[in-house]
């Protein structure tokens, strides 16, 4: 049986590298849904969109095309056919994008195209709310979490592997801030559904933790 499978959590908890693994290892499809939520956030910062301005970000929205392509084996972003995979990574973006997820009318465009990708199933999708409000009743929810001095490590680490000069505080603010912001926004905060199983992966390594999944998903696939 094909199933949805939804990992949610916090930043740089690896939710995409865990995802990517997941789906590759069941061969099913996967959605980055935190790279659309940048690719608007880019789109909105080239074209010098306030996040105040309501009718501006509609239009945007209106003009916006997103896209997933793997290249090399590597799944990466359009942005109305423009790779931007790079350019959705950097901290001029990271420190946005949660501000912009915040944004009603952001989330229910990118809810709708989410769910329109997730409609025939065999698919792992991570983000903030895919438990909780695109995929309610998906039939594996993974909710991640890790210290967050682990999780500023690896994000300045994946920047620094990037090729990126970064502070290690300016991270840790970025990662604090971004927390604030997921948790406490009104429409569809970071928070864990009900039915999702919690897996705290800050002595877990990547081998371990899809091991651990891909049994999971066997089991709820009825492969067990």
């Amino acid at each position: 049986m094909s199933i949805i499978i939804a990992i949610d959590g916090f930043s740089s908890t690896g939710k995409s590298t865990l995802a990517k693994d997941l789906a590759a290892a069941l061969d099913y499809g996967y959605v980055d849904t935190g790279a659309m939520y940048r690719a608007v956030t880019l789109h909105l910062l080239d074209h010098d969109i306030r996040l105040d301005d309501a009718a501006g970000i509609d239009g945007a929205l209106n003009a916006i095309e997103i896209a997933f392509r793997s290249i090399d084996g590597r799944n990466t972003t359009f942005l109305n056919n423009t790779n931007v995979e790079a350019d959705i990574r950097s901290m001029r973006v990271s420190d946005r994008v949660s501000e912009v997820a915040a944004i009603s009318a952001v989330r229910r465009a990118m809810v709708a195209q989410q769910q329109r990708m997730g409609s025939e199933r065999g698919i792992v999708m991570d983000g903030r709310d895919i438990g909780t409000v695109v995929f309610p009743d998906a039939e594996l929810k993974i909710f991640l979490t890790a210290d967050p001095g682990k999780r500023a490590q690896r994000r300045y680490d994946e920047l620094r592997g990037q090729g990126k000069t970064v502070d290690v505080q300016e991270v840790v603010a970025n990662l604090q801030k971004r927390d604030e912001i997921d948790s406490t926004r009104s429409d569809s905060p970071l928070r864990q559904a009900p039915d999702a199983v919690l897996l705290d992966n800050t002595n877990l390594s990547k081998a371990e933790q899809l091991a651990m999944l891909v049994a999971l998903a066997r089991v709820r696939m009825g492969d067990d």
